[in-house]
């Protein structure tokens, strides 16, 4: 156990942040549920709608700095290219 006042600070600021990038990509994750589910079904409109919203989720975990900038692109690109295939 950390004896030093910074050293605890750094614990509790550590826990804090991790339970927030914890809640971030769970969000993404569900998001991207919900577009893989859509493709699976053929759905094209419900997978459209639901690419709008995880490319919004996942700019938003991008800019709060949860993933890096490639690891998102990638991740879009990825959707993006599994709704494009619904003929």
């Amino acid at each position: 156990m950390a004896n030093i006042k910074s050293a605890k600070k750094r614990i509790l600021v550590n826990r804090t942040k991790a339970e927030r990038n914890k809640s971030i990509k769970s969000a993404v994750k569900t998001s991207i549920k919900k577009v893989e589910a859509a493709v699976a079904a053929k759905d094209k409109e419900a997978a459209a709608a639901a690419l709008t919203a995880a490319i919004s989720t996942i700019d938003k975990a991008e800019t709060k700095g949860v993933y890096h900038k490639n690891n998102a692109s990638r991740k879009v690109s990825r959707l993006s290219k599994a709704v494009n295939s619904i003929a």
